[in-house]
């Protein structure tokens, strides 16, 4: 890990010494306050010890806060690691041009303070061992795989000339190279399950309105997911998708934007997740206008507002996610995507959403967990997950989307992969 931040111009502090932060104020990622000048120090990988005394660490590398906030490393619960620096052509052909350009995203993701994604489709297993052996710098990966889907489903992003299937023939690239995976009549590794229920705006053959699955279908999926010990995320957007997802067993909800306020009262009722985006203006109106994506995506876009305030509510457990696909203009402005949310939900609400509340719809993974430990928290005994700010951002959420100039200190399982602090 050292050898590889080195290489990459990233890590002031790569050891297993001790980190003592002095004088800072705590965004714990779940309270709506900061605390009182703390000091926090980290020992290994965990948060050892909080408190408002000083600590005696005798050899620790020492920190000074000088007042700056210490919060969680932030966390994105719809991302697609491999879909995001290619375009699709590239993503679903050339594999190993796939993974340099998702391990070359996959640092400047960590580097925007995003140091754990849940990422919902896309053969993205050897880039999480790379990170975790400490190849590449980049987040934890909470992965699915390949997302399940059926011919002219969401996540079907083969060319007219593969078809017509051939039942027992060859995978075509995109099913090869693991982005999605055609399933008409649970990947070693992944910590959850991802089926697409209906229709989806990126995929150009896959109209909005359509179920894709039969719920037998989505219920035998569930059962494998639960026989495995995790659970199935559901793609859907429609009030149809979605029911026939929560009525098998389906433990979350992506997106559900063209949902009828009776399927979000559903949704509470049954305690199932809600993983939405507040997705950028921009990634609508870079879709080629008179094109199928275009048209599908301005039937969504309407939908956003609307299901933020279903969610609100029903106080329906929601999820933060991006999901940025195939532009690395948009990845960057991750953060202030994130910021986006202040239209909804106060700076204290929106932070805890990317940081306790998203870790604890990746606890759904249960014994599949690729990280145990505690995620999305400042308290003894957590991950030592860790940005310092300069500033306040449950004041200023903005903060988030400035990070090249306002994350001063970026720390992922204990390590320091940036530090820029002059004091």
């Amino acid at each position: 890990m050292l050898a590889a931040a080195l290489l990459l111009g990233l890590c002031a502090s790569a050891s297993a010494d001790d980190v003592l932060f002095e004088n800072v104020r705590i965004f714990d990622g779940k309270g709506a306050a900061l605390s009182a000048p703390s000091s926090v120090l980290v020992q290994g990988n965990l948060i050892a010890r909080i408190s408002t005394s000083p600590i005696a660490a005798e050899g620790a590398q020492r920190i000074a806060g000088n007042g700056r906030t210490l919060m969680p490393g932030l966390i994105d619960a719809h991302w697609h690691a491999m879909l995001i620096a290619s375009t699709p052509a590239e993503a679903m052909g050339d594999i190993g041009f796939a993974n340099l350009a998702a391990g070359d995203e996959a640092t400047d993701t960590l580097m925007r303070g995003f140091t754990t994604v849940r990422d919902v489709g896309g053969p993205v297993f050897g880039l999480k061992r790379a990170i975790d052996q400490g190849i590449v710098a980049g987040p934890r990966i909470y992965p699915s795989g390949a997302m399940i889907t059926v011919t002219s489903g969401h996540g079907d992003f083969r060319q007219l000339s593969d078809l017509p299937r051939t039942i027992g023939g060859l995978f075509t690239p995109m099913e090869r190279n693991g982005g999605s995976i055609v399933v008409d009549s649970p990947d070693e590794g992944a910590a959850l399950l991802k089926l697409t229920a209906g229709g989806g705006v990126s995929s150009p053959h896959s109209p909005l309105d359509v179920t894709t699955f039969t719920e037998p279908e989505l219920r035998a999926a569930v059962e494998i997911a639960e026989n495995w010990g995790t659970y199935v995320a559901a793609h859907a957007f429609t009030s149809d998708a979605i029911r026939k997802a929560v009525a098998a067993g389906v433990k979350c909800i992506e997106h559900g934007f063209l949902m009828d306020e009776a399927t979000a009262k559903l949704i509470a009722e049954k305690d199932v997740w809600l993983s939405l985006q507040p997705l950028p203006e921009l990634m609508r109106t870079g879709l080629r206008e008179g094109s199928v994506e275009r048209a599908k995506a301005d039937e969504v876009w309407p939908g956003i507002g609307r299901t933020y305030e279903f969610a609100k509510k029903y106080k329906i457990k929601t999820a933060w996610g991006t999901d940025v696909l195939f532009s690395r203009a948009l990845a960057k402005q991750q953060g202030a995507i994130l910021a986006s949310l202040v239209r909804w939900y106060t700076p204290a609400e929106a932070l805890v959403m990317a940081t306790g509340t998203n870790a604890e719809l990746l606890s759904l993974s249960g014994l599949r967990n690729p990280y145990p430990g505690k995620l999305g928290v400042i308290e003894e005994g957590a991950l030592a997950d860790l940005l310092l700010v300069e500033g306040n951002p449950l004041e200023n959420l903005d903060l988030v989307a400035n990070p090249a100039n306002n994350f001063k200190i970026i720390m992922k399982d204990g390590l320091i992969y940036k530090n820029t602090l002059t004091q």
